[in-house]
């Protein structure tokens, strides 16, 4: 009975000294004084910019180094490899479930998925940024429609309604079908692209775009080209909302020059882990290095070099641009061995180092045999390429060969021609001396002339070979 008295007199303080306090005082000092309570959502913008480019928070080239190149482009033939190890999987029967299929998901949910959730909620109801920043939280949808068609391209269904939100208490989100994303990703290209304003300019805004320093115009070509892209995605499946979507975006304007094209500059420093493009850093000597394991496939130069292989006349500009020859590259210096264009061989996929000696009747080690990626598109600090006029145009010549949408000019064979002479031209942000003069691109069209019986196989190799190395499509 005395414990219970002590209570209660205890409880009474406790009443009476609260009564007699100032509650907002007791609120503040409540407050953790060193936290940020809001940030320039513009800088959030910077940072989902670099981590769209497989930039950004971490370290996060293994995107690029695993999956783009590892898995993708040695599956496709773009690359071909006689490793049997974790990385350079994609061209023979081994399965690797941590890295090239992780990668992605891994990267995007944490970095761009994250960011731009960030900025559009901030930007929102109830945001500490509400009815600021007009321009921001629109680029910011552009941006996260990029990351999660990137994701359920890749994975198919996957978390997106509910993804991101974590601090709501969403902990296990539920994973929505592609068709349901695909839907909604539309959806907010149409809104994004027509809310964003070069009426209300936004100084931060501009400071923090280095895509385009802060130009709308080319925000909105971003916006609709992208939605070319998904709109033709699904026009196999839903005739219909392709055809609406490739009429918006036509109506738009999507990109149709390489000045149009979407490239994030890169850096040296601060530091080897920051700001440098994971496509190189993936192949540079001393980091990835898989400029000593991994070479252009044989199915890719053959391509190049066109049916006569004694003659350079009808080859493709691009062979001594994706190749550099048959080098040897080190931290330090790069030895050309081979660059005469009729000399370059392509590493037959599918070997191991066993099965390559035995094709080449004695001990080989192929840097000394084939044709290795361009040393010169490869520097830590190269451009990363995050979309391309090209495609667009392809996605143009697609769309009128099989009469989906309206309002398309030109022909299917315009476009196509177009498409190719940008895909050719795209290549001098990293080398002036990749620069291919409009005569050489008449040339190769006239040499491979557009054949509409044929169009859509040629419209899909050609876009598949823009895709190449430092053009990321994924």
């Amino acid at each position: 009975m005395k414990n219970l008295y002590r209570l209660l007199g205890s409880a009474l303080l406790i009443v009476i000294f609260a009564a007699g306090c100032d509650t907002d005082a007791l609120h503040e000092m409540n407050l953790n004084p060193n936290a940020v309570n809001s940030i320039d959502v513009n800088y959030f913008l910077t940072a989902a910019e670099l981590s769209a480019s497989n930039n950004g928070l971490r370290d996060d080239r293994y995107t690029d180094w695993r999956t783009n190149i590892g898995m993708c482009a040695h599956a496709i033939q773009h690359l071909a490899s006689t490793s049997t190890g974790t990385i350079s999987v994609g061209d023979k029967y081994l399965e690797n479930d941590v890295e090239p299929s992780n990668a992605p998901w891994d990267h995007f949910f944490a970095g761009d998925g994250r960011v731009t959730a960030e900025i559009i909620k901030q930007t929102g109801p109830g945001g500490y940024a509400e009815g600021k920043n007009i321009n921001t939280p629109h680029a910011a949808r552009i941006l996260r429609v990029l990351c999660f068609h990137r994701l359920t391209d890749w994975y198919g269904s996957i978390p997106y309604f509910e993804a991101n939100r974590g601090i709501e208490g969403i902990f296990q989100p539920v994973y929505d079908k592609q068709k349901a994303i695909y839907t909604d990703l539309l959806k907010e290209l149409d809104e994004a692209c027509a809310g964003l304003s070069a009426s209300n300019p936004d100084e931060g805004f501009k400071a923090a775009d280095y895509y385009f320093k802060g130009d709308i115009a080319k925000w909105k070509k971003f916006g609709y080209s992208l939605m070319l892209r998904l709109a033709m995605r699904v026009s196999n499946v839903d005739a219909a909302m392709a055809g609406t979507y490739v009429t918006k975006a036509v109506a738009g304007g999507v990109m149709s020059s390489n000045d149009d094209n979407v490239i994030a500059t890169m850096a040296l420093g601060p530091s080897e882990w920051t700001n440098q493009n994971g496509i190189s850093r993936g192949f540079y000597p001393g980091d990835g290095g898989q400029w000593s394991s991994s070479f252009l496939s044989k199915t890719l130069v053959d391509k190049l070099m066109g049916p006569n292989k004694t003659s350079t006349a009808d080859d493709d500009p691009r062979l001594m641009i994706f190749t550099g020859g048959i080098i040897q590259w080190t931290a330090t210096s790069v030895v050309y061995n081979e660059t005469d264009p009729l000399k370059q061989r392509g590493l037959p996929n599918g070997l191991d180092g066993a099965m390559l000696d035995a094709l080449e009747g004695a001990p080989t080690t192929p840097y000394e045999k084939f044709s290795a990626v361009n040393p010169l598109m490869m520097q830590d600090d190269e451009p990363y390429m995050i979309m391309h006029a090209a495609e667009c145009e392809f996605l143009l010549a697609e769309a009128l060969k099989r009469n989906i949408g309206s309002g398309i000019s030109g022909s299917v064979k315009s476009h196509y021609d177009n498409g190719v002479k940008l895909a050719l031209q795209m290549y001098t942000i990293y080398d002036a001396s990749f620069a291919v003069p409009d005569a050489k691109v008449n040339q190769y069209l006239a040499d491979y002339p557009f054949d509409d019986a044929k169009a859509l196989e040629m419209i899909g190799r050609s876009e598949e070979h823009t895709s190449e190395l430092q053009s990321p499509n994924t």
